[in-house]
């Protein structure tokens, strides 16, 4: 039986629960409500996690230009909430480019020709005098690079620095900070925010019904009319976050190293943030050449879940986003990982408690694969009952958390375990402990009774998650994005429910093998001889 969610009168379970023991039970006491009211919830979950499929109402409308628009009406209350999804992330950069989607993610918020100015001329003249001298900031700063010019003299390099700062000084007087953030925020907007990944990047709100116009105004002037404003500025705050995040973070480091060493060709290597020395190369031509590329319609669509009628999205769609201009089919990643032969390893030096990753190589979303290694990491580590918890946390007292995660992504990608050691137990005991658990899941069946509950955890939560407007636009925006269809989530929801014992077991037995292996530890510096002792051997190593 088919059930509809996220649609416009659509009904709230509980509410209509609670109004049938009302209608004919009379007026009851808490225990009386809980006696009668508790047995139908359970019966409408039941029918809802027995449902064959998802069967979500949306509208889809395709621009002149390529964009796509989904629409999902639901007037349970005057609001709707959006996601524009643009199908670039860390793993589209190139050495050299590394962290610009990130940066891009940043730079979308700085304004345009009408927002975040009070004098786009006089603000524009200025910001050609800060690239003219960007220019000669960069030729400056590949010299200091260059191994054979020797000795760096890093003068001039500061001299330029100087006097861009002093130039964005004086452009501080025509910028109005943060104009599209208080516009929205004025206007009733929550959920205010964006985010980059190595698949996407998304940018997304939620505002009373009656502002649409006024966000497809806001929203189509930053697509088509992005100021780069405050370039320099705005580079250093991305190396500060980086320094922060990931070089002074031990998680940080430790999954910057784990992604270089399991990856050794795939782009799944760069950290999403990019590498220290390329945001210190990063220029106003890269990043514009950079934003033309993969900011265009063609590889943009737009969610709208909420109280709008779809007809009327389509048409305010038109009129701001129709003359967004069409560009060239983005580039596309051509250079896959190769079938890894031998187990890596690192070592990554750090004083902070030891932690362990550990990450085979899976295959992207959309692989047939995909259903049954997602049970499989919900068998291992969901909840406190899954196999990781009861017997390494709960059991064996090794670690104070474990975990397993299996990816969905554009690319091939990696099933991974992570976890940290309790005192006294080292990341040795904990990696053990994993492959025990691993080799139990190869040789025997997982009992029927785990995977029905992994069934039925994953129909309520994919239930949960679409029942919120901002949900369904995740949902939505990240489907069409990763695999280039949104109705892939009845899919996929399917081959989940079909996934059988024999599936999880012959996954298991395909993908986590030692050849297909890449672990990496951070421990203390004065224990980085204990711990990597005897790790060389002939396995592929490498050590941070």
């Amino acid at each position: 039986m088919p059930i509809k969610t996220g649609l416009k009168n659509r009904p709230n379970l509980l509410n209509c629960v609670l109004k049938y023991s009302i209608q004919y039970g009379g007026i009851m006491t808490t225990s009386a409500k809980t006696f009668f009211v508790l047995p139908l919830l359970i019966i409408a979950l039941f029918t809802l996690l027995n449902a064959e499929q998802l069967n979500i109402d949306v509208k889809e409308h395709v621009l002149d230009n390529g964009m796509k628009i989904l629409v999902v009406e639901n007037h349970d209350a005057p609001v709707f909430s959006t996601i524009v999804r643009v199908k670039v992330g860390a793993v589209d950069e190139r050495p050299g480019q590394t962290g610009l989607s990130h940066f891009l993610e940043h730079m979308m918020f700085k304004g345009t020709k009408i927002f975040g100015t009070t004098d786009y001329e006089a603000e524009e003249n200025l910001m050609a005098q800060i690239d003219s001298i960007g220019e000669l900031l960069m030729d400056e700063w590949r010299k200091l690079q260059d191994p054979m010019n020797y000795p760096p003299d890093s003068t001039r390099y500061k001299e330029l620095r100087d006097q861009i700062a002093k130039i964005q000084e004086s452009q501080k007087e025509h910028i109005v900070k943060d104009e599209l953030w208080e516009t929205y925020l004025k206007h009733g907007g929550t959920m205010l925010n964006a985010s980059t990944g190595d698949d996407g990047t998304q940018y997304y709100v939620s505002l009373p019904s009656n502002r649409l116009e006024l966000w497809m105004l806001m929203e189509s002037d930053r697509f088509k009319n992005m100021v780069f404003r405050e370039f320099y500025s705005e580079r250093d705050v991305v190396y500060e976050e980086r320094r922060m995040r990931t070089d002074n973070s031990a998680w940080g480091k430790l999954y910057e190293q784990f992604s270089a060493t399991a990856f050794t060709s795939s782009a799944y290597q760069h950290p999403v943030v990019g590498w220290a020395s390329d945001i210190e190369s990063w220029d106003h031509e890269l990043l514009k050449e950079y934003f033309e590329n993969y900011y265009t319609p063609n590889n943009t669509v737009a969610v709208i879940a909420g109280d709008v009628n779809p007809e009327e999205v389509f048409s305010l769609a038109e009129k701001y986003f129709g003359d967004w201009e069409r560009g060239p089919e983005p580039p596309r990643q051509t250079t896959f990982e190769p079938e890894q032969k031998g187990e890596r390893r690192v070592t990554v030096e750090f004083d902070a408690n030891p932690m362990l990753l550990i990450g085979y190589h899976i295959p992207a979303a959309g692989h047939p694969d995909m259903a049954a290694l997602d049970a499989l990491s919900d068998i291992l580590s969901r909840g406190r009952t899954s196999r990781l918890n009861k017997s390494i946390v709960e059991e064996q007292k090794i670690a104070s958390s474990v975990s397993a995660n299996s990816s969905f992504s554009r690319y091939p990608s990696l099933f991974t375990f992570s976890g940290t050691p309790l005192k006294g137990h080292t990341t040795q005991e904990l990696e053990d402990a994993i492959y025990a658990e691993i080799e139990k899941v190869k040789a025997e069946p997982v009992t029927t009774w785990e995977l029905q509950k992994v069934k039925n955890q994953f129909d309520a939560a994919m239930i949960k998650s679409v029942n919120s407007n901002m949900g369904m636009c995740w949902r939505l925006a990240n489907y069409e994005a990763m695999v280039g269809d949104w109705s892939y989530i009845n899919e996929y929801w399917q081959a989940y429910k079909n996934v059988t014992t024999e599936d999880i077991m012959r996954v298991a037995n395909q993908y986590l093998k030692e050849s297909n292996r890449t672990v990496a530890t951070l421990v203390k510096p004065d224990e980085a001889g204990d711990e990597s002792e005897g790790a060389l051997s002939e396995k592929e190593s490498s050590s941070y």
